[in-house]
This record gives C-alpha cells, sequence and structure tokens, in this order.
C-alpha cells in the first residue's frame, strides 16, 4: 500500500498528488460535529482495504474545485456545510460540562457564529465533474450542503431538513433490484436519523429510515428517505443518510451497501 492510498492532509494547495497520477477517489471529510478521524478510519477500512481502492482525504474545504477534482474517479463528501473561522463558541460558564474560561490577558472577544463554506465555482465544479463521467457518493450530513448551492443541490438530488437526538432506527430497504441493494437485508443502527427534502424522482429512491417506535421528528413524522443512485450525465451518484458514528459504517449490512454502491458508481461489475 503506498502513502498516497492513505494520505489525509490539511494542505491549502491546489491538488493532491505526490507523483503526478491521482488516486482512485478524493474524499472531503470532516467538521465541527463530526471529527475527521472517524471518517477516516471508516473510509479506510470500506474503500482501501475493503476494496483496494486508493483514496486521498482532506478537511480543507478549498480543495473541493475543479483543478483538484481533474484525475480522480470518484468524490466523496462527508461533512456538513458550515465552517467556523472565528472559532466555535466559548463554552457557557453555567454550563455543567465545561469549567469557566480564564485568560490572562483577555481573550478578545468572538462571535462564533459559523458561515456556509461552498462558492459557486465549487458546486459548478462538482456538477461539471460528475456530467462529464466522474461519479459521487454522498454520505450522511452531506445534505447540510445541499442548502446553500443550487448545482451542488442539484447532483446530491437533496437539501437538510434536520434531524432528532440520536435513537435506534431501521434502514429499510425499499428497492431490492438495484445492484446497490442487492443481496443487503435491513439493518439498525443507532445514530442520527436525518430528514431532508428529497428532490428527485421516487424511482430513484433505495432506501428509507424508520423509527420503529413510533418516534416522530416535528411534523416530519417517523420515517425518512435514507439513500438513493442514480445516473447523472455521464456519471452517477449515490447517496446514504446513516454516519453519525463509526458503529453506524461499521454495520455489516451498511458495509455491503457502500461497496455494493462503490462498485456500481465505479462501473466495476
Amino acid at each position: 500500500m503506498t502513502r498516497r492510498s492513505l494520505l489525509c492532509t490539511l494542505a491549502t494547495t491546489s491538488a493532491l498528488a505526490f507523483d503526478g497520477k491521482k488516486s482512485d477517489a478524493f474524499a472531503l471529510v470532516g467538521d465541527r460535529f463530526h471529527n475527521s478521524d472517524y471518517i477516516r478510519t471508516a473510509l479506510h477500512r470500506d474503500i482501501v482495504q475493503g476494496l483496494g481502492l486508493s483514496l486521498d482525504m482532506s478537511d480543507d474545504t478549498n480543495l473541493l474545485n475543479a483543478v483538484n477534482l481533474k484525475g480522480y474517479r470518484l468524490l466523496i463528501v462527508h461533512r456538513d456545510g458550515m465552517i467556523w473561522p472565528d472559532g466555535y463558541p466559548l463554552p457557557k460558564p453555567a454550563s455543567a460540562a465545561a469549567a469557566e474560561i480564564v485568560s490572562d490577558p483577555p481573550l478578545a472577544p468572538t462571535a462564533g457564529e459559523p458561515k456556509f463554506w461552498i462558492k459557486p465555482q465549487q458546486g459548478k465544479a462538482v456538477r461539471r465533474f460528475v456530467e462529464n463521467g466522474g461519479a459521487a457518493l454522498f454520505l450522511h450530513n452531506v445534505t447540510h450542503v445541499g442548502l446553500t448551492d443550487p448545482d451542488f443541490r442539484h447532483v446530491l438530488g437533496a437539501a437538510y431538513q434536520g434531524h432528532p437526538a440520536i435513537r435506534p432506527f431501521k434502514v429499510k430497504i425499499i428497492n431490492h433490484d438495484h445492484p446497490i441493494t442487492r443481496g443487503v437485508k435491513d439493518f439498525i443502527v443507532t445514530d442520527e436519523q436525518h430528514y431532508m427534502q428529497y428532490d428527485k424522482d421516487p424511482k430513484h429512491l433505495l432506501l428509507e429510515s424508520v423509527n420503529e417506535d413510533g418516534l416522530e421528528y416535528g411534523k416530519l413524522g417517523a420515517k425518512a428517505a435514507a439513500g438513493w443512485a442514480y445516473d447523472y450525465g455521464k456519471g452517477r451518484v449515490c447517496y446514504f443518510s446513516p454516519g453519525h458514528s463509526i458503529t453506524a459504517h461499521w454495520n455489516p449490512e451498511f458495509i455491503k451497501l457502500k461497496h455494493n454502491a462503490l462498485r456500481w458508481l465505479l462501473r466495476m461489475s
């Protein structure tokens, strides 16, 4: 296994490559609420060890651009749409989980507010990448990015609506005939059950998440779309909603789904 296959960098250069040859896939991962480390670990097991593909990973949103995407076969995005350029909000002194922050000299005031990171040219780069034959695997909280860029949302096919607290739910296969779902059984994870506005034809839906205890999320009910796949231009797109925890990523049936999806996306079978 080469160093290139294990790369996870915070570099701010315009492209990732050690020798001029790209890996099979580039993954943009990690955000405030989803630590890059567990995603790196999960994707390395699923993709590098599981299928023998080479993978470059980064949490630098600037690397989602046309220059860097050129030469890759697959784009993976597993992060939300926010960055925190002034840092995270300071914990409240009254919080039982946090000590009062003491600094001498005093800290400069900061709003600690998030900003959306995706720029129009980045959304257009993703759209061109897939239209021209690239593949895209979107995971978990990436629907949040769909809130802020029309081109990215058009490729992804959805935009985030929210999620309840972490709790068990079932992932049900609703289309057993697609190559991605063949041989995969319904499974249960303890994870964030994400809800989203799904934009595409219902015929592309593969999975739904169901809280079997009847617990609902506001007016959105106990069920949500949880996975879909379709051809997009000359390329292909797939989305799965589980992924807040590494235990969800390592559910054996979810691993089967991801392996099937990668084979389908890359036309390996």
